[in-house]
C-alpha cells in the first residue's frame, strides 16, 4: 500500500474561540478544555497508523491556547502547515495541496479535531479503503450531515470542494457530489458523529471512554452538573 498523508485541519484551542456551541452549559475556558483534548486524542490517532505521515493544518495561537505545553511537545512528531484560505472550503483544499507539496506522491486523508472516538484502527481501515481498486476517493459523512473525514488518491481533487458551503445539514450530501461530478470514484466510511453540542459530546465521549476528550468531560463542573 503506497504510504500516504494523514491530515488533522485544526484551531488552536484558545477560550472564546473554539466550540462555542458548547457554551453552555460549559464556559469557554471548559470548552477550550475539551477541544484540546480532543486534538491530542486525535494527533494520537493519526500519529499511530502505520505508514503515514501525520501533517497538522493549523490556525490560531498557540500561545493562548488550552494545554499549551502537551500541544506543542505532541506537534513536534507532526509536519505543521498553516491554514489558508478564505472560507473552510478554501481552507480544506489548501490543506491538501500544501501537504502534497511536502509529501509529494501520497494520497491524503483528512480529519478534523471533532471526531476523537476516530482512532488508529479506524483511520488505518479508511486509508484500506482509499486505496481499493477502482476507488478515487471516500468520505465519511457526519451524523449532522457533515463530514468527518475525506480521502483523495490525488490531493489536487480537493479544490472540488473548495466552493461547497459548509455548517449546514447537507454539507455532506454537497461534498460527495461536488466529488462526484468531478469525475471521482468515492467510497463511503462509516458515519461519525462530531463533537457540535453538548449532546454530540456525550456521544462522542462514550465511543472512546478511555481518552483524553472522555477525561475531559468527566472533569467538567457544568457536564456533571447537567448530567
Amino acid at each position: 500500500m503506497t504510504p500516504a498523508a494523514l491530515i488533522v485541519l485544526a484551531k488552536s484551542p484558545e477560550p472564546g474561540r473554539v466550540k462555542t456551541r458548547l457554551c453552555p452549559p460549559a464556559t469557554p475556558a471548559e470548552a477550550a478544555d475539551l477541544a484540546a483534548a480532543a486534538l491530542l486524542d486525535t494527533i494520537d490517532a493519526v500519529s499511530g497508523v502505520r505508514g503515514a505521515e501525520p501533517v497538522v493544518a493549523l490556525t490560531g495561537r498557540l500561545a493562548g491556547a488550552v494545554r499549551r505545553a502537551e500541544l506543542t511537545a505532541a506537534l513536534r512528531g507532526c509536519r505543521v502547515v498553516a491554514q489558508r484560505g478564505h472560507g473552510l472550503g478554501e481552507r480544506i483544499a489548501a490543506a491538501h495541496l500544501d501537504t502534497a507539496a511536502l509529501l509529494a506522491g501520497r494520497p491524503t486523508l483528512q480529519v478534523g479535531m471533532d471526531t476523537p472516538q476516530a482512532g488508529s484502527a479506524l483511520l488505518a481501515t479508511c486509508l484500506e479503503r482509499l486505496h481499493a481498486p477502482g476507488t478515487d476517493g471516500v468520505l465519511g459523512l457526519a451524523a449532522d450531515g457533515g463530514w468527518w473525514a475525506m480521502g483523495l488518491r490525488d490531493p489536487r481533487a480537493a479544490g472540488l470542494v473548495a466552493g461547497v458551503p459548509t455548517s449546514r445539514d447537507d454539507t455532506g450530501e454537497r461534498t460527495l457530489r461536488a466529488l462526484r461530478d468531478g469525475g471521482l470514484r468515492v467510497g463511503l466510511l462509516p458515519e461519525l458523529t462530531d463533537v457540535d453540542t453538548a449532546a454530540d459530546a456525550r456521544t462522542v465521549a462514550d465511543a472512546a471512554p478511555d481518552g483524553r476528550f472522555a477525561a475531559a468531560l468527566v472533569r467538567c463542573p457544568a457536564f456533571a452538573a447537567a448530567s
